[in-house]
């Protein structure tokens, strides 16, 4: 079948969205919406898409759209969800699934009861290169997996709204904890639950704009003794920095997507266009990623979600996996506030 797509925002994300469907077959975008009725008309034209509109009601409630993929702020994904399932649309809601557990229980439950698929856009574990690390893991390259290092950094966000805690629902360590979180329980395996956390986080630089944290640190403690860690910042210069470092019995896998790329540039005048996500400079050395929407892992979690749709299929990460995410970050600002380790 031909899954028919509504997309629903028109900003960074959905950009990335679009990108990374290029080259995913079995797919058509319908249309897509955004606040901004202009911002809305200049994206669908940009992508082809045949239809543009304010009024993200009109697109959900459409006969001929079956599945959502929301590329919106974090203070909207709770009510556009529970519209979603009422309507009966199969849903993709970017990450953090919500701004609490509270949310992403409401929006748990709301797919549920609905019986449509729900899939969690977390790109980290998507990306090929940790794909690739997990199938040494799989295959018992390493031995048994004991520790995983992950970091998230680079030097703020790029729309207001991450700066507003009460839009957002956090700092660095919502925003970026996220993906690290996945990565960690991806590397370990989900059957093996994080029982507790201990955290820290400061905003250190970003006084005048937000009062969440803008450099968080974080250790997550494994039902079956394992350790993951998360270094997450917001005021990290020099660009993206993604990377892991996953430790074992018999060995160690190392990822790093941003930095270690298989083109680099010098230019004394500028690059004169985009670089990469992020990018602080287009001048001097320059690490762009030969495709950075399947780099991320854009292309394949579009891909992944597209089949399941089509196959009816579970997706490997659902809005459970997001609850999931949501509840250890909750325990983490717990800890934040209370210096000491939290039951998740």
């Amino acid at each position: 079948m031909t899954v028919r797509i509504g997309l629903l925002g028109s900003g960074f994300v959905s950009n990335f969205y679009m990108e990374g469907l290029r080259n995913v077959a079995g797919y058509e975008v319908k249309a897509v919406a955004s606040p901004n009725p202009e911002h809305a008309a200049s994206f669908a034209a940009r992508w082809n898409i045949p239809e543009s509109s304010s009024d993200m009601s009109s697109v959900i409630l459409r006969k001929d759209i079956d599945l959502i993929v929301l590329g919106v702020p974090n203070y909207t994904h709770r009510d556009l969800v529970i519209e979603c399932a009422r309507a009966g649309k199969h849903i993709v809601c970017t990450k953090p699934l919500a701004r609490n557990p509270s949310e992403a229980k409401e929006m748990l439950d709301a797919v549920k009861a609905a019986g449509v698929m729900h899939g969690y856009a977390e790109t980290e574990v998507f990306s090929p290169a940790v794909i690739r690390a997990h199938d040494f893991i799989e295959s018992d390259s390493i031995g048994k997996v004991l520790t995983v290092r992950s970091r998230e950094s680079h030097s703020g966000p790029h729309n207001p709204w991450f700066w507003d805690s009460s839009l957002s629902g956090g700092g660095a360590m919502l925003d970026m904890g996220c993906h690290t979180i996945e990565a960690a329980r991806y590397f370990i395996g989900k059957d093996n639950p994080i029982i507790e956390v201990i955290a820290w986080g400061a905003n250190l630089v970003h006084h005048d704009k937000t009062d969440a944290e803008d450099n968080a640190v974080m250790l997550m403690k494994f039902e079956g003794g394992q350790l993951g860690q998360a270094e997450l910042s917001w005021t990290a210069r020099g660009g993206l920095d993604l990377r892991n470092e996953v430790y074992g019995t018999e060995g160690t896998i190392f990822t790093d997507i941003t930095r270690e790329t298989p083109l680099k540039v010098f230019s004394s005048p500028g690059a004169g266009s985009y670089v990469v996500e992020k990018a602080e400079s287009q001048t001097g050395w320059l690490f762009p990623p030969i495709d950075e929407a399947w780099t991320y892992g854009y292309r394949e979690e579009m891909r992944h979600f597209v089949e399941c749709v089509s196959n009816g299929e579970t997706p490997r990460e659902t809005f459970e996996d997001g609850y999931i995410v949501n509840c250890v970050l909750d325990a983490g600002y717990k800890s934040m506030k209370s210096g000491r380790w939290e039951r998740v």
